[in-house]
């Protein structure tokens, strides 16, 4: 197997780390509750495919009948049950994550890039235990920036001079591209990717090709 040379792994969270649907399901459609929209209950299976998109785009695909200040409206709401909900009933961590985290931390530095709300992240690292591995990250809240320019971020204020991006969907590959990064295609996870420069099926192959 052709090893790949890289100073600096990125991940994303949703469909790469964790699973957090099941959990956001009940949480979105309580904040729906709240703001009178119960007619939009949202699946976990729905979430699988908007997750990775603009957090206004995911409420926009929920709520197309509403108006932008609807939207404004059921947003704060949203993330405060997520929050309160995810501290309670964590997200399912992919199995081996784990055990590859730690192997790869001991081959190069890791990172997280998302398009999640900020202390996601945070929230992440946390209930998982997983923040002893990561140097740093970065999402829409603290920088403004999608995640093409995130990635940029991150690889520009640590020196990163061959990065590597790990996600789940083609929204990850097409950032990917714009950023010039190769895109691990992590296809355990929610969506599929045209053309990745690398395909895993489980995070533990990843540890094996570094």
């Amino acid at each position: 197997m052709e090893k790949i040379i890289t100073d600096g792994i990125i991940f994303d969270v949703d469909g790469t780390i964790w699973d957090t649907t099941g959990v956001v399901e009940k949480a979105w459609n309580e904040a729906l509750d709240i703001c009178g929209l119960s007619y939009a209950h949202v699946k976990a299976d729905t979430l699988k495919g908007l997750f990775g998109l603009p957090m206004m785009d995911i409420i926009a695909a929920i709520l197309p009948e509403e108006t932008p200040d609807v939207w404004e409206k059921y947003k704060p709401i949203c993330y405060e049950k997520e929050d309160e909900y995810l501290k309670r009933e964590p997200g399912t961590v992919y199995p081996g994550m784990a055990e590859a985290l730690k192997k790869l931390s001991e081959k190069c530095p890791l990172y997280v890039v998302s398009n999640c709300q900020g202390g996601y992240i945070e929230l992440m690292c946390e209930k998982t235990g997983f923040g002893k591995y990561f140097k740093d990250f970065t999402c829409p809240a603290y920088t403004d920036k999608l995640k093409a320019d995130n990635i940029r971020i991150i690889c520009e204020r640590n020196g990163i001079k061959n990065p590597l991006y790990v996600g789940d969907t083609q929204m990850d590959a097409n950032a990917c591209k714009e950023a010039g990064v190769p895109i691990v295609f992590a296809s355990y996870g929610f969506g599929k990717v045209e053309k990745p420069d690398y395909t895993i099926k489980n995070i533990l192959e990843l540890c094996e090709m570094i």
